[in-house]
């Protein structure tokens, strides 16, 4: 529970006091009170009311009564976080009945259509301004500042850029709004409004009748610009980390690329990042170009500024692959030497059998026992600690590589590097990962994405990027890759687990989003499913008891997540987007999953009657 401090929050709507000033302020102000509450502006022209950010969400906004009131002009000064789809939610919330213009091409996505809403129902012009950017936390701010007037968009800002401060302008003419308000519905319900009180002022916002300027018309609808969620996976990560890595002051970035598809999308999204940084110099960005002298610079002579991405993504990104004799396939390797060549990232290529062998003549030595892989016939405690232990050290030897590389590279003055981490949310939420394994990292730009959407993410910019390479990744069986391949075995990530990764996000989602517990979720489910994939409720209760199984015994996994952006509603982190307790009892005790199995009775019971 949060709780506020110094800072109260004004809970009289439409009630306006005087506040008395500091002396200092008096004088300056030339006045001993000023008017201070809930009240609305009024210039000769036009009335202006402000409502704040998460007001526009709310069922009985401001906006609301302040329209009813007279307010012809709304202003909203919001610091809403990015996170995947949300700007179809937020745009929804000012108008209505607009066709969406895509930013790249991509499937048509469906706007509820709701800051549209704002406008369309009751008239008015909306000025929506939003912060853009990194704040040092888990979350982007992503702009999308815009103007709506009547529920049609007459000028909307970027939604993801580099830009410090972006203006954006548009001509109204106020008369439209008059014109909208002309319902006799309208005028039964202002009368019984309750009153804002109005503050006078003498200035006004449009021109009077001999100042008018014939050849200045309004500005026009247009279309609304958004990224599909391929794109805003490319671009709001992107700017983050940029972001995180000028402020940081550090040299680069490091990743240990597997040749799996969660480390290349880390890559891919790196490469946007020099993709993004890299127009932004071509626009003459001046901190831009002032962070690309500072970081990647000193490799150079004074001065010196890159002309291609590639050419960026050398300086600042350096990618590992680890790999073991008997665990890691040609395949892999190949991959991801061939996807660094593409992007222009400093690669290493190297074996960590010594270290592993090492770590294992230890504990032998220490216990007189050889613990051996399944597929050798040791047990399954055996198998997983064999496991963990080359996860493990990768994650030790990404940090020394992340320390050393700019000075193994002669970078004047050495640096170190920031280490990104590869995990996504599925896999977190179902625990299934090594804690302090290459998922523990720095921070982690892929952390509340789901498997699923990275896939999509990968194919999108295998065409938009021109990258040929991710073919493979996109066809490649997801595989950790920490046990023995022989003839008969490839370890398999959606084998190991019990559940496929699209189930892992539905599981996600209802736990999260919709709140749905043990029980609910299998009700919902076992209908679904049987019409959608033709499972029987019992195939379905065993998902389902699985999934909450795993969730329960690696909740305490959670708690060391590496700091990641924030893109789904479902994130398991933590630190901010859950905070249940990290120890949760054995769910196949449960009175839910009791209450399952009886309902799974029921159902077969009426199966064979039917």
């Amino acid at each position: 529970m949060g709780r506020l401090v110094t800072v109260a929050p004004w809970e009289r709507p439409r009630h306006v006091e005087k506040y008395y000033l500091p002396r200092m302020i008096q004088k300056l102000q030339g006045a001993v009170t000023v008017p201070f509450g809930d009240a609305v502006i009024s210039s000769p022209d036009t009335c202006i009311g402000i409502e704040t950010c998460e007001e526009l969400f709310t069922p009985d906004g401001p906006h609301i009564h302040m329209g009813l009131n007279g307010v012809e002009i709304f202003s909203n000064s919001s610091g809403s976080h990015h996170y995947l789809r949300k700007l179809d939610e937020r745009l929804s919330l000012v108008s209505d009945g607009l066709q969406p213009h895509h930013v790249c091409e991509a499937e048509l996505v469906k706007y509820d259509l709701q800051i549209l809403e704002a406008t369309r129902k009751s008239g008015g012009i909306y000025i929506y301004s939003n912060l853009k950017g990194c704040d040092g936390e888990r979350i982007y701010f992503d702009g999308s500042t815009m103007i709506v007037v009547n529920g049609e968009v007459r000028a909307q800002g970027a939604q993801f850029s580099l830009d410090d401060i972006e203006v954006v302008t548009a001509t109204i003419d106020l008369e439209e709004v008059r014109a909208r308000r002309y319902e006799p519905s309208r005028g039964l319900q202002a009368v019984r409004a309750p009153e804002y009180q109005r503050i006078e002022t003498p200035f006004s916002l449009s021109p009077d009748s001999s100042g008018v300027k014939y050849n200045i018309s309004p500005s026009r609808k247009q279309g609304i610009k958004y990224h599909v969620p391929e794109s805003e996976i490319a671009t709001g990560p992107a700017c983050w980390l940029w972001d995180y890595l000028r402020r940081s002051r550090l040299a680069g970035f490091l990743v240990p690329l597997s040749g799996g598809i969660d480390s290349c999308s880390t890559a891919i999204i790196v490469f946007s990042m020099c993709r993004i940084v890299m127009q932004a110099v071509r626009d003459s960005n001046e901190q831009v170009i002032s962070d690309v002298k500072r970081i990647a610079g000193p490799y150079e002579k004074e001065g010196w500024l890159p002309e291609t991405a590639q050419e960026l993504c050398n300086k600042l990104f350096h990618t590992v692959y680890m790999g073991m004799a008997t665990q890691s396939s040609k395949a892999t390797r190949d991959r991801a030497k061939d996807l660094s060549e593409a992007i222009g990232s400093y690669h290493v290529d190297l074996d960590i059998d010594d270290m592993y062998q090492a770590q294992v003549n230890t504990f032998t030595k220490a216990t007189d026992f050889e613990p051996k892989f399944k597929v050798y016939g040791g047990s399954m405690a055996e198998n997983v600690a064999n496991q963990n232990i080359q996860a493990r050290q990768r994650m030790v030897t990404a940090y020394q590589f992340a320390q050393l590389l700019p000075t193994v590279r002669r970078r004047p003055g050495g640096g170190s590097l920031l280490v990104l981490g590869s995990a996504n949310v599925d896999e977190s939420l179902r625990g299934y990962y090594t804690r302090y394994d290459c998922s523990s990292a720095d921070i982690n730009p892929i952390g509340s994405i789901s498997k699923k959407d990275l896939k999509r993410f990968i194919a999108w910019a295998q065409k938009e990027f021109n990258l040929p390479i991710l073919k493979d990744f996109l066809e490649a069986t997801p595989t950790a890759e920490l046990e023995p391949i022989t003839k008969d075995y490839v370890q398999s990530d959606e084998i190991d687990m019990g559940m496929t990764y699209d189930e892992l996000s539905t599981f996600g989602i209802l736990r999260k989003v919709e709140k749905l517990g043990p029980y609910s979720m299998f009700e919902k489910l076992a209908r679904e499913w049987k019409v959608e994939r033709g499972l029987e409720p019992r195939e379905t209760a065993t998902k389902v008891k699985r999934f909450y199984h795993y969730y329960a015994i690696n909740r305490h996994k959670m708690t060391t997540l590496t700091p990641s952006y924030h893109a789904e509603a479902y994130s398991p982190d933590d630190n901010r987007f859950d905070l249940r307790p990290f120890l949760l009892p054995p769910q196949y005790e449960s009175w839910a999953f009791k209450k399952i199995d009886e309902l799974v009775e029921k159902m077969e019971a009426q199966a064979c009657e039917d």
